[in-house]
């Protein structure tokens, strides 16, 4: 194995995102700067002009960008500023970073006054003029509910009629759950209460905060700054030690979108929510009220989910797979610690009878690349590892008399690049695996050196937009040596490297804490010399897919470095895939497209879920609002989940006929054909 050296490649989600500046006060108090915001500012803007990977200065052209991301991120919806307030933030376009580089921050702080007046202009009109409003459910109208695209707003007018609709869509939504009109003016009132509580407690620390991450996401969107508080929260998660429900949440618009379901926690395994499902409600225990939380801060709506080991919470869930248009489900989870040992590798042996021959097909699931590092370091000889368990659970397949094996890398975020180089390792002889070059273009090939062979039979690597990281460094590998065959949908595309930096090495304050910095400062290139930025890995036998990359993916984000590519390297690939076993894989696969109904129904049912996603238009007419609901449900009723991964038990065999995972269904259906092509 090479020299231990831990990479963070994991595709990280910050907690505190755009929607989270909606809160701080509602009176007349100002919230100001302190003195340490403008030292550290500089501090920071310093170690990205001389660390980041993109080797640019902070000036005109990214103060630009920083201003237009942080009105974005106190007003992501346009439902707050008009024209007149932009106009007037317009002087400071080319001057942040002299402001910042002289330690002063001041015009976050003004801006900020500036939304805070305006909300509360807002919550004022929502509370005196529609929240008892008896509205006209005939006309056919609609609400816009990602305005992203949508003209700010001119004038005071222009604003009330945006929040017109806003209000009559939840009062609609409210009175097609049942609600009388006593109980959606109770509702709504306490919601709108709710979310104007939340924003009082908004303080400078927040404030600042959020400018900062305007500032590093202009250089990246995984450069990421994090005040003390975040700072703590993110050690929690990396050390697994959050008691909760296993997922993470980002705020979209109005709702609590869900960014990330955590291997090996509650509510992966309980399969009852998914990433892109949008929470509306929270209720504790088995018959707690369940507590609206439509507009709310993502930090009050975590502190509602959290919970001690072994309670119970319930949440109302709009699924993603019918979109803001569907019907809402309450589902039930028990909160619980996530351990280790719960996102560490499984296998399972599947049966399933091909042209009269019973073959064998073994499935390892890998949750995310993983490393016991203080363990290594202590001369541990039972450190965990992901290259060390896969290797154990490989071994007990063969013993098994397995004729193929699928390594399933869905929603792996990545981890330890040393384990997904160790890891590729056990399916080639020896050789590069991933080149990485840093600001200074220095490259470095970073090589499997060990020549033991231990697997060396069909193999199929599944993937889909959710693999990233390390995930693509070892999808990438194995589809670069002709090792296995890549099956699914294109991953992820982050193709960079982050370190943490602690900014108390450069700021000594007694009286204040100061927080941590993200940085990107590498990037990854395949043994090819092709980056995996953006494009990430493409399939050899590609699967329907509901999720476009400029939606879901490093694409999204326009401050993503670019995708380039490098001088490959030299390595030697292996005869176990070429050109001609390609082809008759995607024949075959073709062919069950037009016979197998349950790979039909699995493309229409991705085909659905595509629209959902990118539908944002929400009739406001209740017998449309109705009908489409009626549809989604009917629609979602036939539904089998298109990601699960129930396979059976660790070590139970499962009859492939039986599955119910067609996305792993498919992959092992590829995985036989690959056997039968071998073996012919």
């Amino acid at each position: 194995m090479i020299m231990k050296k831990l990479f963070f490649t994991g595709l990280c989600v910050v907690l505190l995102t755009s929607q989270l500046a909606l809160g701080s006060i509602s009176d007349t108090t100002l919230l100001k700067s302190k003195p340490v915001y403008g030292r550290e500012a500089k501090v920071i803007t310093y170690i990205l002009d001389n660390n980041h990977y993109r080797k640019i200065n902070l000036g005109d052209s990214l103060s630009s960008v920083i201003l237009d991301e942080y009105i974005k991120g106190l007003d992501n919806n346009k439902q707050f500023f008009t024209t007149a307030d932009l106009q007037t933030f317009e002087k400071y376009r080319d001057k942040l970073d002299d402001l910042i580089r002289a330690e002063n921050v001041e015009v976050a702080y003004l801006i900020y006054n500036s939304f805070r007046r305006r909300f509360d202009e807002r919550m004022n009109y929502i509370m005196t003029q529609l929240i008892n409003q008896q509205f006209d459910y005939s006309a056919d109208e609609y609400y816009e509910s990602d305005r992203d695209k949508e003209p700010w707003c001119k004038t005071d007018a222009e604003l009330n009629e945006v929040w017109r609709k806003i209000i009559k869509n939840q009062a609609l939504s409210l009175k097609l759950a049942g609600k009388s009109q006593e109980e959606i003016g109770k509702t709504l009132k306490e919601r709108y209460e709710r979310y104007a509580k939340s924003i009082k407690q908004f303080n400078s620390e927040d404030v600042f905060s959020m400018y900062m991450n305007s500032v590093t996401e202009s250089y990246d969107p995984h450069t990421n700054y994090f005040s003390p508080k975040a700072a703590d929260l993110f050690k929690q998660q990396m050390t697994l030690s959050l008691e909760g429900i296993g997922a993470r949440l980002q705020t979209e618009n109005d709702y609590t979108r869900v960014a990330e379901v955590i291997p090996g926690g509650p509510a992966q395994k309980s399969d009852l929510i998914h990433v892109n499902d949008r929470i509306i409600g929270v209720g504790q225990g088995t018959s707690g009220e369940v507590v609206d939380v439509i507009g709310w801060r993502i930090d009050e709506v975590v502190k509602l989910i959290k919970g001690p080991k072994g309670t119970s919470v319930r949440l109302q869930l709009l699924p993603a797979e019918t979109g803001v248009n569907g019907p809402s489900k309450m589902i039930t989870l028990v909160r619980d610690k996530i351990k280790l040992e719960d996102q560490q590798a499984q296998k399972s042996l599947i049966h399933y009878q091909k042209g009269g021959k019973d073959l064998k097909l073994g499935v390892i699931t890998l949750p995310q690349f993983y490393m016991d590092f203080e363990g290594y370091q202590k001369g541990d000889p039972n450190y965990t590892s992901t290259t060390r368990d896969v290797q154990r659970l490989v071994k007990e397949l063969q013993s098994e008399n397995i004729d193929g094996i699928v390594l399933d890398l869905r929603n792996n975020g990545g981890g330890s690049l040393t384990e997904a180089i160790d890891l590729t390792g056990l399916f080639i002889k020896n050789g590069p695996v991933v080149q990485v070059k840093n600001s200074a273009n220095k490259i470095e090939t970073l090589t499997d050196d060990n020549p033991s062979l231990l697997y060396n039979g069909p193999l199929v690597v599944l993937t889909n937009r959710f693999s990233a990281s390390a995930s693509e460094i070892f999808a990438g590998a194995i589809q670069d040596y002709h090792r296995g065959v890549i099956v699914g949908e294109s991953s992820y595309g982050k193709g960079t490297v982050q370190t943490v930096i602690n900014l108390n090495r450069f700021i000594n304050d007694p009286n204040n804490q100061v927080g941590e910095l993200k940085i990107t400062f590498q990037k990854f290139y395949r043994v090819t010399g092709s980056s995996t930025q953006h494009k990430g890995v493409t399939p050899d036998i590609k699967f329907p897919t509901a999720l476009s990359p400029e939606q879901f993916g490093e694409s999204s984000s326009p401050s993503a470095l670019p995708w380039d590519e490098i001088k490959g390297t030299l390595y030697q690939k292996t005869p176990m895939v070429n050109d001609k076993v390609i082809s008759s894989l995607t024949k075959a696969y073709q062919d069950r497209l037009k016979t197998d109904a349950s790979l039909q129904r699995f493309v229409s049912e991705t085909e659905e879920a595509e629209k959902s996603y990118k539908e944002t238009k929400v009739s406001l007419n209740e017998v449309t609002r109705k009908k489409e609901m009626e549809e989604a449900e009917k629609k979602k009723a036939s539904n089998d989940k298109l990601n699960t991964k129930i396979v059976g038990k660790e070590g139970t065999p499962v009859d492939l006929m039986d599955m119910e995972d067609e996305y792993l269904r498919e992959g092992l259906f590829v995985l036989g054909d690959l056997i039968t092509t071998k073996l012919g």
